[in-house]
């Protein structure tokens, strides 16, 4: 790590946030030892998965205060002097704002400012002239125009940043408040001034059109660090790559396959229903490989999950371990033919009275995946996992890992 380059903190609340970047750790507890083993250790980024997209508002805020609370004591007693936090988040601007920067803020203190950038060039996401778009078959489509705006746990009207922000903060912060950072104003490098003008935590919004961008916004936003400027960001993954300065991931993605344990087949665990991945699934679909499906209606209708959202009366515990051995049996099957198991939730999106019951259903469908996984036979030779909540879960609880490097 380079001596000038301050430790990059990441809050992330699922595990995609990392996936442009390598060599560095990913920690599934914050207790103050494991913090402090984030922070010593020789990568200049390391990430904290919270996975607070999974929770509701009040379990956001409980997570996010531990974590801060457990983090103020870790870098007091490593020495830390120079640090940037990132509170990331998807590049479809759903999770918890301003929740849980607002609680870093407030934990964490004394930020000038905080900067939404969540632009992900990998993905096709965009930011011009303050609003954010996703390249759909190579159209510059406004992301409120998609179908992660009608989100039903975080859902959201506004493309325009700032009359985002004011949607989001319910009018604590008007449009007129935001700060603007265009493309012009990075790239002729007006914001090295602007940077230092910034104080009591306000709201930046900024553009990106390419990692060329990020790579100017960084390099001004580390000079403004050692400046002692302090910053706080929500952002998703593109920012991190020019932050970290990591270089090049050092394997090629083809030659990833020679890290199999074992030759026997591998599984593939799929917990996203939006359209992208469906269209993903039906696409691995046509290869030689088995379709396993979990069907999620029956785990609601059967009553398979937690007291309190269901009252049929029917056997909770009995309609799981049913849903679970067929689906054992169906991978035992696959594996037994030397075939690669696709294990994946049914795409339809139900429908639930109130966000937390959605919110409920949606733990107890993971909780189901994760004994799945706890059942996989061993020897299997990959274990690949979409979406970003069952990634999280896969990792701390399907193999109770407390940290793991990338």
């Amino acid at each position: 790590m380079n001596k000038t380059q301050p430790k990059i903190i990441v809050i992330d609340d699922d595990p995609t946030g990392s996936q442009t970047v390598h060599s560095c750790l990913l920690l599934m507890q914050w207790d103050v030892n494991t913090l402090m083993q984030g922070l010593q250790d020789s990568a200049p980024i390391f990430f904290i998965l919270s996975n607070t997209r999974a929770m509701n508002p009040e379990q956001a805020i409980t997570t996010t205060q531990s974590i801060c609370r457990n983090l103020k004591i870790a870098i007091a007693q490593t020495g830390i002097k120079d640090f940037l936090v990132v509170s990331r988040s998807d590049s479809t601007l759903r999770g918890h704002y301003p929740v849980e920067t607002d609680v870093i803020a407030q934990e964490l203190g004394g930020f000038d400012a905080h900067f939404l950038t969540p632009a992900f060039f990998e993905g096709g996401r965009v930011t011009v002239d303050q609003t954010h778009y996703l390249l759909i078959d190579g159209v510059k489509t406004p992301v409120a125009e998609t179908e992660f705006a009608q989100d039903s746990v975080f859902g959201y009207s506004h493309s325009y940043l700032p009359d985002y922000v004011a949607e989001k903060t319910q009018g604590k912060i008007a449009p007129e408040q935001v700060v603007k950072f265009s493309l012009s104003d990075i790239r002729t490098g007006k914001i090295r001034s602007r940077l230092l003008e910034l104080e009591h935590n306000q709201c930046v919004v900024v553009d990106g059109e390419c990692q060329a961008d990020f790579d100017l916004l960084a390099e001004a936003i580390l000079q403004a660090t050692a400046q002692g400027k302090r910053f706080l960001f929500r952002s998703a993954a593109s920012l991190l790559t020019s932050l970290a300065q990591l270089g090049e991931q050092p394997i090629a993605a083809e030659n990833m396959a020679r890290y199999r344990p074992t030759n026997r087949p591998g599984v593939v665990l799929v917990g996203s229903h939006v359209q992208k991945t469906t269209q993903q699934l039906n696409q691995l679909l046509k290869e030689q490989v088995v379709g396993i499906e979990v069907d999620v209606v029956a785990l609601r209708d059967r009553g398979a999950y937690p007291e309190g959202l269901h009252s049929n009366g029917c056997n909770r515990p009995q309609a799981k371990t049913e849903i679970l051995e067929s689906i054992l049996a169906a991978v035992e099957e696959a594996f037994n033919h030397d075939q690669t198991a696709v294990i994946y939730t049914s795409r339809a999106e139900l429908s639930f009275a109130d966000v937390q019951q959605r919110l409920e259903f949606g733990v107890a469908v993971s909780a189901l995946l994760m004994e799945i996984v706890q059942g996989l036979p061993p020897t299997i030779s990959f274990l690949i996992s979409k979406g970003g909540i069952t990634s999280n879960d896969v990792l701390s609880v399907g193999l109770n890992l407390t940290q793991a490097r990338l």
